[in-house]
């Protein structure tokens, strides 16, 4: 294990060499860099009032929009080297090999957390030394951090106090019902909200089953991901297209994308886990008489804290009692605190214990996001300056390119980073509302197509990896949690490429071509 930590800290430090002598031949050159790279802070000196969220509130999700749209000074894209990207790819490379060298090393959060520190620290580190660029980049993904985190650990909290009592008994038809529960009601609590109410009474119905992974990993596909389409309080991109000018009802339109991807995905599922049932013990299935239970919901007051979250999201991004501009950053994020605290302290124990909760799930994923948040910083600035540069022409190109950088990068700033390079394309800037810019374009210029291109992919292919989008982790973490052997990082994408990818080519050619 200790080889692996040298390795990965000489590929960084080889990294800054590469880094420091790759675009600067001579003294001269790499000043100007440099002072090109300071430059880049003076422009957020002042935001204007129509873009004051962006450097004071992201979404409430997490997730903001990032340096976009300011052309006065280069671009931290502009002047970080392509190899600054070798941390991020060292993690998801940790994510994926250590499950299998060494699963019990890899269990201990802790030992996550030596992983993310070896790659995020000196990461950190090198952006610092771009200067007030390179701190402001890091600035704004530490907000992000922080409201991601508190959004899905507040929803976590509250989830876990509702308990779904009954004699559930895992057959395939049930199974179908739990998935179609999660995909309709995903869009309007959070695909994390939906996600950590359904895993866990899922997982008690199907507790005395042995081959349990694909129901888990279905789960992930429609409840986590696929099912969050309809609204922006379903998925993190979504929202930030409402706060750029999206209006809130434009993603109904979606729904026939929505209603085709997951019809699609329960019939699959159906059909498999009835093939898998096939091969059960009988007892699997069997209900114990003396042990039936009615069904029922316990912590129901939960509910109200749930249904708080979401006003606060909504609130926060409506500027709700702010004159229409949205809430400074902190104001949203301290109620979600505050309303997940109250939920945890208002639940007894007792129930959370019938539920197994435990905090080791969203300890896993803050652990493992905060060096993700970290080392991704050099591949979304590159990204966001090579966007305009990816030979995107076709709507097509807007769903495929947004969704496999989604599957890998987080899908919220990937969807700000090809909305703004499609509005960049009809010379609309990337300040305030400039979606609602975008969608005032005329009919012929396919804007509507295009936007519907990018919210799909950055919402279906966040399915595609663990990694594409916070409630898988957790979703995967609880599931371990109760003894499920869950398959790894490739062995998910095995998954996710047999059978989504086929999935979302019948998408392409159905409303994108």
């Amino acid at each position: 294990m200790k080889h692996w930590l040298v390795l990965m800290a000489a590929a960084w430090l080889g990294m800054v060499a590469a880094a420091r002598g790759q675009d600067a031949p001579t003294g001269a050159s790499t000043t100007a860099e440099t002072q090109s790279a300071e430059e880049m802070h003076d422009d957020h000196a002042a935001p204007s009032a129509d873009d004051a969220h962006t450097h004071g509130h992201d979404d409430g999700h997490g997730h903001g929009d990032g340096d976009h749209g300011h052309d006065d000074h280069p671009k931290l894209g502009t002047v970080m080297p392509r190899v600054a990207i070798v941390p991020f790819a060292l993690l998801l490379l940790s994510i994926a090999i250590f499950p299998l060298a060494n699963p019990h090393w890899w269990e201990h959060n802790s030992n996550k957390g030596i992983i993310a520190a070896v790659l995020g620290v000196p990461t950190a580190a090198y952006l610092a030394s771009f200067g007030e660029a390179g701190l402001h980049a890091m600035q704004h993904a530490g907000m992000e951090f922080v409201s991601f985190l508190l959004l899905l650990g507040s929803l976590f909290v509250i989830s876990g106090g509702v308990y779904v009592r009954g004699s559930l008994v895992g057959t395939p038809f049930l199974n179908t019902v739990f998935l179609l529960i999660g995909g309709l009601i995903a869009s309007f609590v959070g695909t994390t909200g939906a996600s950590m109410l359904l895993i866990r009474p899922l997982l008690r119905a199907n507790a005395k089953r042995t081959r349990v992974a694909h129901i888990v990993v279905f789960f992930i596909f429609v409840v986590s991901n696929c099912g969050g389409l309809l609204t922006p309080l379903g998925d993190p991109p979504l929202f930030l297209g409402f706060l750029k000018g999206v209006p809130f009802t434009w993603t109904f339109r979606l729904a026939p994308h929505w209603a085709l991807v997951n019809s699609i995905l329960l019939v699959i599922f159906f059909i498999w886990d009835s093939l898998v049932a096939k091969q059960e013990e009988p007892n699997g299935f069997a209900e114990d008489p003396e042990a039936r239970e009615p069904f029922g919901l316990v912590g129901t007051h939960n509910f109200l804290f749930l249904l708080a979250i979401i006003a606060i999201i909504y609130c926060s991004g409506q500027g709700i009692g702010n004159d229409g501009v949205p809430w400074p950053w902190g104001i949203s994020e301290a109620l979600m605190a505050i309303t997940g605290l109250v939920s945890y302290l208002m639940t007894s124990s007792s129930l959370r214990e019938m539920n197994r909760f435990t905090f080791h799930p969203i300890i896993e994923v803050a652990v493992l996001f905060a060096g993700i948040f970290v080392t991704m910083i050099p591949a979304l600035a590159i990204l966001n300056v090579e966007g305009k540069n990816l030979g995107l022409t076709e709507t097509w190109h807007f769903f495929w390119a947004t969704g496999i950088l989604s599957s890998f990068l987080d899908n919220a700033p990937t969807y700000l980073t090809f909305a703004v390079t499609a509005a960049g394309i009809h010379n609309i800037p990337d300040t305030g509302l400039y979606l609602r810019e975008f969608l005032a374009l005329p009919p012929e210029t396919g804007n509507q197509a295009i936007l519907a291109a990018i919210s799909c992919g950055a919402v279906f292919m966040g399915a595609n990896s663990y990694i594409g989008n916070g409630p898988n982790f957790m979703v995967k973490a609880i599931a371990e949690e109760n003894g499920i052997r869950m398959p790894g990082f490739f062995a998910y994408m095995l998954y996710s490429t047999a059978i989504l990818v086929p999935i979302f080519v019948v998408v392409t050619f159905v409303f994108f071509l």
